[in-house]
């Protein structure tokens, strides 16, 4: 078995090498058409060359025995370019050390050169072409090589440097494609990377809310305050169900998301029955607009914490949401104490921490969000996101 896998591993090197070698010569076949035009057109131009000459010179010979000679020439270089080809693929140039294929495409290069001139001297002589200067095989042969071997050596170059430049052409079309790859595949990484720190966000920030809610259920039970437990987990429990319907979604409408709020002050409402109230103002334009999932709860939170909950009288938050422009602006407004110079656990608290960092998440420097005291007193959080329809298809 040991000797098996030798030999697999000594032939299948080889035997690749060969269906390449196979499926670039069936290329080349397929391609020929191509190959024959352009030499036909390179054997016109040669021809309004020698066109010329005949007219300069006065040389009687009619002027179809050039238009045969030259794409006679031609057309053997055509039938060539398929084995130049192949040796070009066999011994390309740029392998090292480049010495070695570069010495053995010149002997090819004359090679091939005094072959061609060596087949367009039998038709010349054959078919009779130039009889007053070219008088035979020899005779012609010679000349031939004279005039037109070092021609021949350029064209033989020609084909190779096409061929190259077609190669080189491909590489650095798959090496567009591989980029192109990698930057895609990067760009898909970077964006499940930003999804997953948007979750950890989120389940950063929804245990810290479920903390909150628990606790206060389980004072009302010390309490004895049964009812308002019960009611309680209720609301608790409608606002889980909404949110596990939209667990996957980081942007949700507005109107789903004051959805969640409303839920999540009818908890607040039974800590706080106769002190809290809530107005909400929403325009009609900014119903269907992207948000944050629950991006408005960890901000009424604070808002009630520390404009209701340091106060003993009643307290007032103002919900706000209009369309500016191309972007939609949020406003929570409290009319608490506000803040104190030195009170920054309200800006540096968990819910503001992860609203920031999911706005950086979501919008870059395209959102922006601002707390500052109100002219009245209390506190305003302003949050400012680029407008966008959640259901652009309707």
């Amino acid at each position: 078995m040991e000797r098996n896998l030798r030999i697999s591993q000594a032939v299948l090197p080889g035997l690749i090498s060969y269906c390449a070698m196979e499926n670039a010569f069936k290329r080349d076949l397929q391609n020929y058409p191509l190959y024959f035009l352009l030499w036909t057109v390179l054997g016109l131009f040669y021809f309004s060359q020698g066109l010329t000459q005949r007219l300069v010179s006065h040389d009687p010979t009619p002027w179809w025995h050039y238009l045969v000679a030259w794409l006679s020439g031609i057309y053997i270089w055509a039938i060539l370019t398929p084995v130049i080809l192949f040796f070009g693929r066999q011994f390309p140039i740029d392998r090292r050390p480049r010495l070695r294929p570069v010495a053995l495409h010149l002997l090819l290069g004359a090679g091939f050169s005094a072959f061609e001139l060596s087949l367009e001297s039998v038709l010349y002589s054959r078919l009779n072409l130039f009889p007053i200067v070219m008088k035979g095989f020899r005779e012609t042969l010679a000349q031939m090589l004279v005039k037109g071997f070092h021609g021949g050596v350029l064209q033989y170059w020609m084909v190779l440097g096409v061929q190259w430049g077609v190669l080189y052409y491909r590489r650095y079309q798959e090496r567009s494609g591989e980029v192109l790859k990698i930057e895609l595949r990067a760009s898909e990484l970077q964006s499940q990377l930003a999804h997953a720190q948007l979750n950890a966000l989120k389940m950063q920030l929804q245990p810290h809310f479920l903390f909150n809610t628990l606790n206060a259920i389980t004072v009302l039970v010390r309490q004895q305050k049964s009812k308002d437990a019960e009611q309680m987990l209720g609301h608790l429990s409608d606002l889980l169900r909404g949110v596990l319907e939209d667990v996957d979604a980081q942007e949700v409408s507005l109107r789903r998301e004051l959805e969640y709020l409303q839920l999540y002050l009818a908890i607040e409402q039974v800590r706080f029955p106769d002190r809290l109230r809530v107005e909400i103002s929403a325009d009609s334009m900014t119903q269907e607009a992207a948000v944050p999932q629950l991006i408005l709860q960890p901000i009424v939170e604070n808002a009630i914490r520390h404009g209701i909950g340091r106060s003993s009288s009643a307290g007032l938050i103002q919900i706000r949401a209009s369309k500016i422009n191309a972007r939609v602006e949020l406003q929570i407004e409290d009319d608490g104490p506000g803040l104190s110079p030195s009170d920054s656990s309200r800006e540096q608290g968990v819910g503001l921490a992860n609203t920031r960092a999911r706005l950086q998440q979501l919008y870059g420097d395209d959102a922006r969000l601002e707390i500052e005291n109100g002219d009245r007193g209390g506190v305003i959080v302003t949050m400012s996101i680029p407008f966008r329809d959640c259901h652009p298809e309707r």
